[in-house]
């Protein structure tokens, strides 16, 4: 995969997100930070996701999304279950998708990382092109950025949230980044 200066994935289909702003002055992008999602909850295929991160859910059209009214959320990449890769921020921007957390002493992983989104839900496996799209993925972003660990949402803000969730094969995604890029 190639990625610009600016931190866009030319192979990814872009699609703008307003959620985003500029990363501190100076500040190097040293994590990965894999998350979970599907919209309603459990269901995949939708353009739902899409529809989040760029302001445009329809909140009525589903009685989940009333919780999500008025959240302003994005991460830079969604890897959706067919492997389909969409970029939502450049990674040269931060994008708002850890929240409140922290990661080896730091707060807000969001000044330091870059956010992955895998369509999917914690219990439920994930595919074979999700995996091979990361396998693709993580090591372009390492060539472009001094990334040192990949870790999950649970990882990052332990006491709110559990994606990617069991069902992520770590040992699988180590192996096939190895020795490309740092893992888990």
């Amino acid at each position: 995969m190639n990625v610009t200066a600016e931190g866009v994935v030319v192979e990814a289909q872009q699609v703008s997100s307003p959620n985003c702003d500029e990363r501190p002055p100076g500040e190097a992008v040293t994590l990965v930070v894999l998350h979970s999602i599907s919209l309603p909850p459990g269901e995949f295929g939708g353009s739902e996701i899409e529809g989040l991160f760029t302001n445009a859910l329809d909140c009525g059209a589903h009685p989940y999304f009333a919780r999500l009214k008025g959240l302003q959320v994005s991460a830079h990449f969604l890897v959706r279950r067919d492997g389909e890769l969409i970029q939502f921020v450049p990674c040269s921007r931060r994008a708002w998708h850890a929240g409140r957390s922290a990661w080896r002493g730091r707060e807000q992983c969001n000044d330091f990382s870059i956010g992955i989104e895998l369509e999917g839900a914690d219990g439920v496996p994930y595919t074979d092109a999700q995996y091979e799209a990361l396998a693709a993925l993580v090591p372009a972003l390492g060539a472009r950025y001094p990334i040192g660990e990949i870790v999950g949402h649970s990882d990052v803000a332990p006491a709110r949230k559990t994606d990617p969730g069991a069902a992520f094969d770590w040992p699988r995604l180590r192996k096939m980044i190895a020795p490309k890029s740092p893992a888990h």
